[in-house]
């Protein structure tokens, strides 16, 4: 290292002391609303504290409680898992076939990708709001088409009771959360879409592939990092569902459509049990990490990347 270069290495107070006051607000915010909280967090889930009187040192008592006398929650976190497998397929599909399609090229394209993106920039509370009427089963949109082929066709319909039956009001919240988030990854899909080189497919054409061919030996594997980032992205937020189903049906009919975060909310906020929300928090997060860290092993057998050869 020649002497230029250790000057340029060498420790200057005033050059430093610069730096770190001009990286002070965000390392402050960073240690006063994310990384305090989350260890406080952890502390008080081992009490038992309404935020008012004194705290009470139960230990493990709250995590127990969760997997053993808690019934609700194993209910919530039921519904979550069924959130999760219904939400997450239904959304790489229906985004893959939109990245494939407006990935063709046509003209005036540009603007049906704003229009697939537009319900991702709207909020949750309007839109949640807006699919309230539509599922109303007197007033709603949807029971007026159905009752309309009733009339038409004389078909044996009857419009569903959409946000008062259990079962349906899962459907209905699945249903706004496919319309409000499948054009991000519809936008993440056709990223990768666009990155996979055209002359693979006009080899493959060369030699006889057919389309279909050419999309399951070239397009998928090509694209499989995006859907392993598409997929644990899409995981993550599944576990975290809060506002869909809040908003929508307040969590029911009864516990049907609550999920983990609303249980945490609910919890923590309504029924002031600080110590059980921070232990729900904490069991959520190991969920998270272990179903992520699982993903990323298994990514293994079939993500390829563009050597040709798996992760």
């Amino acid at each position: 290292m020649t002497a230029r270069q250790r000057s340029l290495f060498r420790w200057r107070p005033d050059q430093q002391w610069a730096g770190y006051l001009f990286i002070l607000p965000s390392l402050l915010g960073l240690i006063v609303f994310t990384a305090f909280p989350v260890v406080f967090s952890l502390v008080i889930s081992l009490f038992e504290w309404n935020m008012i009187g004194v705290a009470r040192f139960v230990g493990f008592d709250n995590y127990t409680a969760l997997f053993t006398r808690d019934r609700i929650f194993q209910e919530v976190s039921w519904n979550t898992v069924i959130f999760l497998v219904s939400i997450v397929p239904l959304q790489m599909i229906f985004s893959l076939v939109l990245a494939v399609a407006l990935n063709l090229p046509m003209r005036g394209m540009g603007a049906f990708r704003v229009i697939y993106y537009m319900p991702v920039v709207t909020t949750i509370v309007a839109a949640a709001l807006i699919f309230q009427w539509m599922f109303d089963r007197n007033y709603g949109v949807v029971s007026a088409v159905i009752w309309g082929l009733v009339e038409r066709w004389n078909a044996p319909l009857t419009p569903p009771d959409w946000l008062n039956h259990p079962g349906w009001a899962k459907a209905a919240v699945v249903i706004l959360t496919l319309w409000k988030n499948v054009g991000f990854s519809t936008i993440i899909f056709l990223a990768g879409l666009q990155s996979i080189p055209r002359d693979l497919h006009e080899a493959a054409a060369i030699d006889g592939a057919s389309a279909w061919q050419r999309f399951w030996s070239i397009t998928l594997p090509m694209l499989s990092p995006t859907t392993f980032f598409v997929f644990i992205i899409l995981c993550i937020g599944a576990f975290q569902l809060f506002g869909e189903s809040f908003i929508l049906t307040r969590g029911g009919p009864g516990y049907a459509t609550m999920t983990v975060v609303q249980y945490i909310y609910q919890s923590a906020f309504e029924f002031f049990r600080m110590g059980r929300a921070s232990a729900v928090a904490w069991a959520l997060f190991a969920a998270i990490f272990c179903f992520t860290l699982i993903q990323w092993r298994l990514q293994k057998r079939w993500v390829y990347y563009e050597t040709g050869e798996r992760s």
